[in-house]
C-alpha cells in the first residue's frame, strides 16, 4: 500500500547528520504505528536526533516507523519484554495493561486538543502516569498528538446518533472504544492499524474513526466515501519507556530524554493543530464528502456509557476529568 502525508520540509528533515562515530553505551530501539511522513516521526527522528547529540553518543536510539517491528498489541508485548526500549502508544492500546490508560479515550469529553492537553499535562495525566509506572513502564510527562477523531465511511454518511445503528465500524483493540461505538448502537470490530486499509477494502468493515492527519497518512480516502465531523474523541501518544531499560540510563541521561521529549512533543501538537486546520479541504479534493454533526443526542445516549466507566476508574480520576471537560454523568 502506498503512503504518503505530511512532511516537514524535504527529506533532509529526516535525515539528519549524525555525530562523529563513537560506541553508544545504550543502544536502543524505538517504534511508532505511523507512516514517515506524519508529524510524530519526523519529530521523533528529530529528538533522537538530539538525544544522542546531546548524550555526545552515549545513548543512541534507532527509530522503526509505521509498525515495522510488529502492529501495536505485538509492540507493546515487545516493550514491556525489554526487545523495544521506547514505544509511542495510544491510551487505548496500554488499556489492556493499564485500565486507566483509556481514560483519553472518553467519547465526547474533550472539547478539543487544547483541553485535553491541559488536563494530560496536569493532574490527571500524573494520575494515569503514575498507574502506568505501577506496570513496569515508564510514560514521560508530555504526550504527542493524534488529534480529535472523525468517522469515515463507505456506506452512508453519520449525521445523526441513529446512522451508528449497525453500522460495522473498526475500533482499535481497547475495552473502551469497543464500549463506546456499541452503546452508540454500532458492531465495532477490535482491528489493529496495520490492517486497517485492507480491512476498509474487503468490507470487512465499513467505517472507522480516526484524526484528520491518521485518515490522511495512511490515504483511508481511497476507501471511504463520507467524512463526518464527529469529533467524538480526542486520543493522544505517550512516550513510554520500559521500565528495567530506562532505569540503566543514568539520571542524567533521563534528563536529557525528558527535556527533549518535552521540546518535540510541544512541536509536533503544532505541525498536527496546522495540519488538522488544511486537511478538510484537501479531504474533499481527495473525494470524501464532509458532514457536520451535532454532538449533543451522541452525548445523552452515552449516559449509562460515563457511569460504567466513572466506576472503572474511580473518583479521584474522573474528578480530575471533569474539571476540563464539565459533568459527564
Amino acid at each position: 500500500m502506498r503512503r504518503s502525508g505530511f512532511v516537514l520540509g524535504t527529506a533532509a528533515s529526516v535525515a539528519l547528520p549524525r555525530m562523529p562515530a563513537r560506541a553508544a553505551e545504550w543502544s536502543y530501539k524505538y517504534a511508532h504505528n505511523l507512516p514517515v511522513g506524519h508529524p510524530l516521526h519526523v519529530r521523533t527522528v528529530q529528538l533522537w536526533h538530539e538525544v544522542r547529540n546531546a548524550t555526545r553518543g552515549r545513548l543512541d536510539v534507532t527509530v522503526f516507523p509505521n509498525n515495522q517491528l510488529g502492529a501495536d498489541p505485538s509492540a507493546l508485548a515487545q516493550l514491556r519484554s525489554g526487545a523495544i526500549q521506547f514505544f509511542t502508544a495510544s491510551g487505548g492500546l496500554i488499556g489492556s495493561v493499564v485500565p486507566l490508560a483509556q481514560i483519553e479515550n472518553l467519547g465526547f469529553a474533550f472539547r478539543d486538543a487544547p483541553a485535553a492537553f491541559r488536563a494530560m499535562d496536569g493532574e490527571l495525566g500524573s494520575i494515569v502516569r503514575a498507574a502506568i509506572g505501577a506496570k513496569d513502564l515508564v510514560a514521560l510527562d508530555r504526550m504527542w498528538d493524534n488529534g480529535m477523531r472523525q468517522i469515515t465511511t463507505s456506506t452512508k454518511p453519520v449525521v445523526s446518533v441513529g446512522d451508528l445503528a449497525g453500522l460495522r465500524i473498526r475500533t482499535p483493540p481497547s475495552a473502551l472504544w469497543v464500549d463506546l461505538f456499541r452503546t452508540l448502537g454500532a458492531a465495532p470490530t477490535p482491528i489493529p492499524g496495520a490492517e486497517l486499509y485492507l480491512a476498509l477494502q474487503t468490507h470487512v468493515v465499513d467505517g472507522q474513526e480516526n484524526a484528520l492527519a491518521g485518515i490522511e497518512a495512511t490515504r483511508l480516502y481511497e476507501v471511504q466515501k463520507y467524512l463526518s465531523f464527529t469529533n467524538h474523541m480526542w486520543a493522544g501518544y505517550w512516550m513510554l519507556a520500559n521500565g528495567e531499560a530506562w532505569k540503566a540510563l543514568p539520571p542524567d541521561v533521563q534528563a536529557i530524554v525528558v527535556r527533549a521529549n518535552a521540546r518535540y512533543a510541544a512541536k509536533q501538537r503544532r505541525d498536527v493543530a496546522l495540519l488538522n486546520d488544511s486537511l478538510a479541504d484537501k479531504l474533499h479534493r481527495r473525494g470524501l464528502e464532509l458532514h457536520r454533526v451535532e454532538q449533543r443526542p451522541f452525548r445523552e445516549k452515552l449516559r449509562p456509557f460515563y457511569a460504567k466507566w466513572k466506576a472503572e476508574f474511580g473518583d479521584r480520576a474522573w474528578s480530575a476529568l471533569e474539571r476540563f471537560t464539565g459533568t459527564l454523568t
